[in-house]
C-alpha cells in the first residue's frame, strides 16, 4: 500500500504599509474574508497593528495591518512607529497601499524610502480606483511605479473586490514552506476584549470630528456571559479634557446614546448573538503619553 506524500503548506507574514487613510483596513478585510480591522476615514483608525488571517487548502497568509507610517510625535506615535519597524524586519512580504484617487504625495514618497531599506519583497496596491477616473488612475500608477520600491503593481479597489484576486495570488507566492499558525477558521489573533473595543471606537470615529476621534480610546472594563445568547459589555470611553466628555455625551446624552445603539448593531452583527452594552466616558489627561495605560490597552 502506497502512504501518500504529506501534504506541503506555505504560511507566512505580509505586512500592510501606507500612509493613513488609503484603505489597508478594507484591504486586511477583504482578503480575509471577515471584518478584523475597524474602518474610517479618519487618519490614525490603526493604532495597533491587527493580524488578519486569510487560509486556503495549502496556504494561510497572514496580513499584519501596520499603524499608518508618519513621524513620530508623542509615545502613541512612537510605539506605532516602533510597531511598524519591527512587523518589516519580521515579514515575508510587504504591500504598501496608496490612495489612486489622492495619488502619490509626500508621505508615500517618505514611505518608499523606508521600505527600499526593508530586506523583504514589496509589492503596490493602488487602493480605490473605483473613486478616481481613468486619467487619475493611470498617474497614480506612474508616481507609482517610479517610487522605485516595487516590481508588482495591482490597481484594486478593496471596497468593490475589483483586482483584489490577482493581488491576493501575488501575496500567496511570496510565503515560504511552513505550517498554520492560526486554526483554518480563525481570521484574527487580536483578544475579544480588544476587537469589541475597536467596534466601539469604529462608531465613535463616525460620529466626531476635528481633534475628538484622535483623542479617544475605548477600554472594555467587564465581559460576561449573561445567558446563553447574551452577552453584556461594559466599556470605558477614554477622552483628555472635560469639553470632549461633553461632545462624546452630547446634548441629554443623545451622542453616547447614538454610539451605544449603533455599536450593539455593529457587535451583535459580528458575533451573532445578542449584547447588551453600557457606556461611561471618563476624562484620563494625557492618556497618550501614558506608557502603563498604553500597555494596558495592548498598543504595543
Amino acid at each position: 500500500m502506497i502512504t501518500p506524500a504529506p501534504r506541503t503548506t506555505h504560511s507566512g507574514f505580509v505586512a500592510l504599509a501606507g500612509r493613513p487613510n488609503v484603505g489597508k483596513s478594507t484591504i486586511a478585510n477583504a482578503i480575509a474574508g471577515a471584518k478584523v480591522a475597524i474602518v474610517s476615514d479618519k487618519p490614525q483608525t490603526t493604532r495597533r497593528a491587527i493580524r488578519a488571517v486569510a487560509t486556503g487548502a495549502d496556504w494561510q497568509l497572514v496580513l499584519v495591518d501596520l499603524p499608518g507610517v508618519q513621524r513620530p510625535r508623542d509615545a502613541l506615535t512612537e510605539r506605532m512607529q516602533r510597531r511598524v519597524e519591527r512587523e518589516l524586519a519580521d515579514a515575508d512580504g510587504c504591500l504598501f497601499v496608496v490612495n489612486a484617487e489622492q495619488g502619490i504625495g509626500p508621505g508615500d514618497r517618505f514611505i518608499a524610502r523606508l521600505l527600499r531599506s526593508a530586506s523583504v519583497p514589496v509589492a503596490i496596491a493602488v487602493n480605490k480606483v473605483d473613486r478616481a477616473d481613468r486619467a487619475r488612475t493611470a498617474a497614480t500608477l506612474q508616481a507609482a511605479a517610479e517610487l522605485d520600491v516595487a516590481q508588482e503593481i495591482f490597481p484594486v479597489s478593496a471596497r468593490t473586490g475589483s483586482g483584489m484576486g490577482a493581488l491576493t495570488d501575488h501575496l500567496r507566492s511570496l510565503l515560504p514552506p511552513g505550517p498554520f499558525y492560526f486554526e483554518p477558521r480563525q481570521h484574527s489573533d487580536l483578544p475579544e476584549s480588544v476587537v469589541l473595543a475597536e467596534l466601539v471606537r469604529e462608531q465613535v470615529l463616525a460620529r466626531t470630528r476635528e481633534e475628538v476621534p484622535h483623542a479617544v480610546e475605548i477600554e472594555v472594563v467587564e465581559l460576561a456571559q449573561v445567558r446563553e445568547g447574551l452577552l453584556r459589555i461594559e466599556a470605558l470611553l477614554l477622552t483628555e479634557t472635560e469639553s470632549q466628555k461633553g461632545i462624546l455625551i452630547g446634548a441629554g446624552g443623545r451622542m453616547i446614546k447614538a454610539i451605544g445603539v449603533a455599536a450593539r448593531r455593529s457587535i451583535e452583527r459580528e458575533l451573532g448573538i445578542g449584547v447588551h452594552l453600557e457606556l461611561s466616558v471618563r476624562v484620563k489627561r494625557h492618556w497618550r503619553a501614558d506608557e502603563r495605560l498604553l500597555d494596558r490597552l495592548g498598543i504595543e
